[in-house]
């Protein structure tokens, strides 16, 4: 898998926000959930309850920016203005009726109005289509509840056959795609808080082929290092994103976890924050890696005899 294949495009429908009587708030909380998650955040837009418009902007997602997931937000519901879902089967060729399903299902685990949401979804050349609600709360919920089997229908539509579902470590490796640190502070540096922030400051994590031991307590008869198997629960790893994002000063958090079988030299994480000044950029950033390392990954360093040491 490559970057390109992890692309979005982001379309917030509402007469009120294209007049700008209205701020727009599910469509930059969808880009942070989408960019958090390793997608490249290509393309957003506001569009008035037009069908039309509605038609034409996701048509340009699909075959000009050749856009791997567009997401919608707003017009799902019962008004005679919301007519996103109508807009949206007129120009897909192929339905995929399990995602509304799952994300209804959800939504009625949290309110009885889940089940008013007329949200569809369907596939357009190699772009997948979803409606989400309009708010900004019920539309990220809904994005939660099929952001990974989204990532996995992705693979199987831009790939030449279908995706392996083995559990194959070669494909676990490369399935969430080497992010591009420059193309993250260009997408910073275009976020609406962007004026707010002052220093950006990354992290990167490696494999390294001197084994843990003798880094941190002198082993000299420590082995080399062959590979890792590197692990993550992604439910602490999001809790700790969203307490960094909190932290005083800080306007800007993305990472990138790597998994499966690694090499040294491979690339562990990924992590940028953005904050006002330096102490608030280097308190979180140190925060944030700490946790990261400490309570949401697992590394199993293996040796040449195959042993191996958490």
């Amino acid at each position: 898998m490559n970057d390109t294949q992890f692309t979005a495009a982001v379309i917030t429908v509402s007469d009120m926000g294209f007049r700008g009587e209205r701020e727009d708030t599910s469509g930059p909380a969808l880009c942070r959930m989408l960019t958090e998650e390793g997608w490249q955040v290509i393309h957003t837009a506001i569009v008035p309850d037009d069908e039309g418009m509605i038609r034409d902007a996701l048509t340009a997602c699909a075959d000009e920016k050749k856009a791997a997931l567009v997401l919608t937000t707003g017009g799902t519901g019962f008004s005679p203005r919301d007519i996103t879902p109508e807009a949206t089967l007129s120009v897909v060729e192929r339905l995929c009726p399990g995602i509304p399903e799952a994300m209804r299902a959800e939504s009625m685990k949290i309110t009885p109005h889940g089940c008013l949401s007329r949200e569809t979804a369907g596939i357009r050349g190699g772009t997948l289509i979803i409606n989400l609600p309009g708010s900004k709360k019920a539309s990220t919920e809904n994005l939660a509840a099929v952001l990974k089997p989204i990532r996995h229908g992705v693979e199987m539509l831009q790939s030449a056959g279908s995706a392996n579902c083995a559990s194959n470590e070669t494909a676990q490796k490369n399935s969430r795609g080497l992010p591009s640190i420059d193309a993250w502070l260009r997408e910073a540096k275009a976020h609406p808080d962007a004026g707010k922030i002052g220093m950006y400051l990354t992290h990167t994590g490696v494999v390294r082929s001197t084994a843990r031991s003798r880094v941190r307590s002198g082993d000299e008869n420590a082995r080399p290092v062959k590979a890792m198997q590197f692990s993550c629960d992604w439910e602490k790893a999001q809790q700790a994103i969203e307490e960094a994002r909190a932290m005083e000063g800080v306007y800007y958090v993305r990472v990138w976890l790597n998994e499966g079988m690694l090499e040294a030299g491979d690339d562990i994480m990924f992590v940028m924050i953005g904050a006002d000044i330096r102490p608030h950029a280097i308190e979180a950033l140190q925060t944030l890696v700490g946790r990261l390392k400490s309570e949401c990954v697992t590394e199993r360093e293996i040796f040449d005899d195959n042993t191996f040491t958490f």
